[in-house]
């Protein structure tokens, strides 16, 4: 198995990943980040696609329902979306906590999130 990063697969980008890296965080907050700065680029992703057939739908659920399907494993959705969709709805929390959109969190909002801790 390859350690190279698939971009087309992975939503952050070797930059960020570094920028992360190159952080004065203890290890487990650098780790924490990342898993945020994750989810945040899969909400992103999820909120501007329009490829999703109907709008009534939930799309997270429909994307991790999508996502699963490589998988071939329902557990693996569901507890994907749950992770996801508490994941959304702490960054949304703090997103409206520091006067922004989800959409337009960054890297440094998610260092003060993660530092509040």
């Amino acid at each position: 198995m390859s350690n190279h990063l698939d971009p087309l697969s992975n939503p952050l980008n070797i930059e960020t990943i570094q920028e992360i890296d190159n952080l004065d965080l203890p290890i487990m907050q650098k780790h924490h980040l990342r898993i945020l700065a994750h989810c945040l680029q899969i909400l992103k992703i999820i909120y501007v696609d329009n490829t999703f057939e109907h709008r009534d739908k939930n799309p997270l659920r429909e994307w991790c329902d999508n996502q699963s399907k490589i998988f071939d494993d329902k557990q693996f959705s569901d507890l994907f979306y749950k992770q996801l969709e508490s994941t959304s709805e702490k960054l949304s929390t703090f997103s409206k906590k520091i006067g922004k959109s989800l959409k337009d969190l960054e890297i440094d909002d998610l260092v003060l999130l993660v530092e509040q801790r």
